[in-house]
């Protein structure tokens, strides 16, 4: 069973690959405020609707003082052809082995079509500049995400 971050605890420190292969780490972004979200698979229709909507919300995200990840299991070049075809202009990044999903809670036991199974769950946690988490959502819906976490930011 994963355990969920709790608000106020130090984050998992990470480094994935990102669309292109680049190693991209928790640590550079230190000094700035980041959203990390947890996908669970690229160009499928939730995925597509809540990544169009964090594109669309970046510069006024930006612009609060909040940068953007997005995490999946999925492979570099599956992530590759989701940034293109979708023009996301944040980083997309892969954790092919869901190492990182578990250490933020992101992985377990969900409900599709009635059966229980085990994968990542749709779940977001705002971490401050010094990488502590400030506020957590998992199980969340991919239509109206961003909205409710911005309201929830007070943004």
């Amino acid at each position: 069973m994963t355990q969920k971050l709790l608000a106020g605890t130090q984050a998992p420190e990470f480094s994935l690959p990102d669309a292109e292969g680049k190693q991209v780490s928790l640590a550079d972004y230190r000094g700035r405020n980041v959203i990390v979200y947890f996908y669970p698979e690229a160009s499928t229709p939730g995925c597509t609707t809540e990544a169009c909507d964090f594109r669309d919300s970046l510069a006024s995200l930006q612009s609060a003082g909040y940068e953007v990840l997005g995490i999946s299991p999925d492979g570099p070049e599956k992530i590759s052809r989701f940034v293109d075809e979708f023009s996301l202009t944040f980083p997309l990044l892969s954790d092919v082995d869901h190492s990182v999903a578990l250490k933020y809670g992101a992985w377990g036991e969900k409900i599709i079509n009635g059966e229980i199974t085990e994968g990542l769950v749709r779940s977001t946690v705002v971490l401050d500049e010094q990488g502590k988490v400030r506020l957590t959502q998992y199980q969340v819906q991919a239509q109206g995400h961003v909205a409710k976490l911005r309201a929830e930011l007070g943004l």
